[in-house]
C-alpha cells in the first residue's frame, strides 16, 4: 500500500512484476538508485530519459494487468448500461404530459449513444401533433434526460483520460523530480506523476514570470542597485513578501559577491535558499513528517475564514488518509454556517468516511466534538478530522468557541495527538497571510494548508507564511478533484516553481 503521508511504498505491497524488470536492467538499479539523487546536476538528459522509460514501463505494466482483471465486468455492465437508457428511452416516447411532448418535438430521444447522434427526418418530427402548450412554452424550459446520459458519459471519459499518462516532457521532468529525492523506476506510481503534473500546471503562471527574467539578472556577477530592484519587483509580484524577498536578495548577494555564477547555477543556489525558507519551521517540530501516528487517535483541527475550502478540503484528507491505510472519521462541528453539515455529508460519501453530525439546527460545536471522540475511540479510529466554523478575527465568540473545543478535547482525550491546521487560500496573497498572521495568534496553529494553487495563486504565499510566521506548509491542494491535495514537499514545489 502506497503511503501519501511517508512517501514511501510498503515492503508487503510489492508489486510481482518488479522482480522481471530488474532483471531485464543491464545495469544495477540499486546502484542506479543511489547514482541519480547524487548526481542530479551532472547527470545527461539522455540518462533520465532512459530512466523515464523504465518508469513508464513499470507504470503501463501494472495498468495493463488491472484493467486485465477489469475488462470483462466493465464490458457486461456498459452493455447493461446501455440497454437500461435504450428501454428508458424508448419507453419516454409515450406522451404523459405537454412538458413530455414537447420535449419529443425539439430534443430528438431516438438517441442510444452520445458518440453518434443521428438526426430525425422532418416525417418523423411531424407524425406528433403539437399541443397549444407546445407553441406557448419557450423552449429554453424544456427538460431532457439526454443531460443526465451526456453527464455520465464525459465523467466516464474524464476518467480513462486521467488514468493514461502520456510519455512527454512533463512526464520526464516528474520522473526527474522522483529520481532525485531517492525513488526507484519500480516505485513510481502513476498517482505521483499526475500530481507532479498538476502541481507544475498550477505554478506554471509563477514560473514563467520568474525563471526567464531571474536568469536574465542573476547571470551577470554580484548584483547591483538595478538587479536588486527587479528581483525585488519580481518577487514581490509572486507574493512572496517583504521578509521573505529581503532574505532571499541578500543570501543571493552574498553569494554572487564571492564568485560568479552561470544562469543555471544561479538559479540552482536560489532554489536552496528557497527550500532553506521552506523547511525552517520544521527544524523545530517534533513530527516533521507530519504522517498520524499508528495505534493512537490523531485529532486534527481545520480552522480558516468561509470560502479557503476548509470543508473540501477535510474531505480530501479523507480520502488521502484511507489511501495510506488509516482509519478516519469527520466531525461536522461548523453548526453555523448554512449547509456546512450537508456539505461534509457529501465529501464524507465521496471518501468513504464516517460523519458524526448533530441533526440539529444552531448546536453546540462542542457537544458534536465530544460525540466525535467517543465513537473514534471506540472504533479504535486513528484520525479524526474537526471542521469549525469559519472566523475572523472580529468573531470573538468563534474565537472562545474553539477554544471550548479545545478543553473538550484535553478532557475527553488527552492522550492524543493534536494538530491545529489552517486552511489558506493561495489566491489571496498577502491578504491570507495577514489571515494566517491572526490565527497563528489566537488558535495554536501547528501547520498551514495552501488550496486554490491551479487558479490564478502565484505560491509565493508559501515563503511568506514560513518566513514571517515560521509555520510550516502541511499539505497543498492544486485543484478541485479528490485526489487533488497531498502532502508538502519543499523540493517538489520549488522545482514546480523555479524549473524552466
Amino acid at each position: 500500500m502506497f503511503n501519501w503521508f511517508s512517501r514511501q511504498v510498503e515492503t508487503s505491497a510489492k508489486s510481482p512484476e518488479s522482480k522481471p524488470v530488474e532483471e531485464k536492467t543491464p545495469s544495477d538499479s540499486s546502484q542506479t538508485q543511489k547514482q541519480i539523487p547524487e548526481q542530479t546536476s551532472q547527470s545527461s538528459q539522455e540518462d533520465y530519459l532512459t530512466w523515464a522509460k523504465l518508469a513508464y514501463k513499470n507504470i503501463q505494466q501494472r495498468k495493463g494487468e488491472s484493467q486485465s482483471e477489469k475488462t470483462p465486468e466493465t464490458l457486461e455492465t456498459e452493455a447493461d448500461l446501455q440497454q437500461e437508457k435504450t428501454k428508458k428511452t424508448e419507453n419516454s416516447k409515450t406522451p404523459k404530459t405537454p412538458a413530455s411532448e414537447v420535449f419529443e418535438e425539439f430534443v430528438p430521444i431516438k438517441v442510444t449513444t452520445t458518440i453518434e447522434t443521428p438526426k430525425p427526418s422532418a416525417q418523423e418530427v411531424g407524425e406528433e401533433p403539437a399541443s397549444i402548450e407546445e407553441k406557448t412554452t419557450p423552449v429554453w424550459m424544456h427538460k431532457s434526460d439526454r443531460l443526465e446520459i451526456l453527464k455520465e458519459t464525459a465523467i466516464e471519459t474524464e476518467k480513462g483520460e486521467e488514468s493514461g499518462l502520456a510519455f512527454d516532457e512533463e512526464f520526464v521532468w516528474s520522473v526527474k523530480v522522483l529520481a532525485a529525492q531517492g525513488r526507484a523506476p519500480k516505485d513510481i506510481s502513476a498517482e505521483e506523476i499526475s500530481w507532479l503534473k498538476r502541481l507544475r500546471q498550477g505554478l506554471g503562471k509563477t514560473r514563467r514570470g520568474l525563471v526567464n527574467k531571474l536568469k536574465a539578472v542573476v547571470g551577470q556577477g554580484p548584483l547591483n542597485q538595478d538587479a536588486v530592484t527587479e528581483i525585488e519587483a519580481l518577487l514581490l509580484q509572486a507574493d512572496v513578501g517583504l521578509e521573505a524577498t529581503d532574505h532571499i536578495i541578500t543570501s543571493l548577494q552574498s553569494r554572487l559577491r564571492e564568485e560568479t555564477l552561470p544562469p543555471e547555477q544561479a538559479i540552482a543556489y536560489l532554489k536552496e535558499i528557497l527550500r532553506d525558507i521552506l523547511d525552517a519551521p520544521l527544524k523545530q517540530i517534533k513530527n516533521p513528517g507530519f504522517a498520524p501516528q499508528k495505534d493512537t487517535l490523531n485529532i486534527w483541527l481545520m480552522t480558516g475564514v468561509n470560502g479557503a475550502g476548509k470543508t473540501t478540503t477535510i474531505g480530501k484528507l479523507a480520502h488521502l488518509s484511507k489511501q495510506s491505510g488509516y482509519s478516519c472519521i469527520i466531525a461536522a462541528a461548523d453548526t453555523f454556517r448554512a449547509a456546512a453539515v450537508e456539505q461534509v455529508k457529501v465529501w464524507g460519501h465521496r471518501s468513504n468516511t464516517l460523519v458524526i453530525a448533530n441533526p440539529g439546527k444552531n448546536t453546540d460545536p462542542a457537544a458534536v466534538v465530544f460525540d466525535s471522540i467517543a465513537a473514534a475511540q471506540s472504533r479504535k479510529t486513528e484520525l479524526l478530522l474537526v471542521d469549525t466554523a469559519g472566523r475572523l478575527q472580529n468573531k470573538k465568540n468563534l474565537m472562545e468557541e474553539l477554544s471550548k473545543i479545545r478543553r473538550i478535547i484535553d478532557k475527553k482525550a488527552p492522550n492524543a495527538q493534536v494538530e491545529a491546521l489552517l486552511v489558506l487560500d493561495a489566491t489571496l496573497g498577502q491578504n491570507g497571510l495577514r489571515q494566517a498572521e491572526v490565527f497563528s495568534q489566537s488558535a495554536n496553529l501547528t501547520g498551514v494548508v495552501l488550496t486554490k494553487l491551479d487558479g490564478t495563486a502565484k505560491g509565493g504565499v508559501a515563503l511568506a507564511v514560513s518566513q514571517k510566521l515560521n509555520l510550516p506548509i502541511r499539505f497543498i491542494s492544486a485543484g478541485e478533484e479528490i485526489e487533488d491535495l497531498r502532502p508538502f514537499s519543499s523540493y517538489e514545489f520549488v522545482e514546480a516553481l523555479l524549473n524552466a
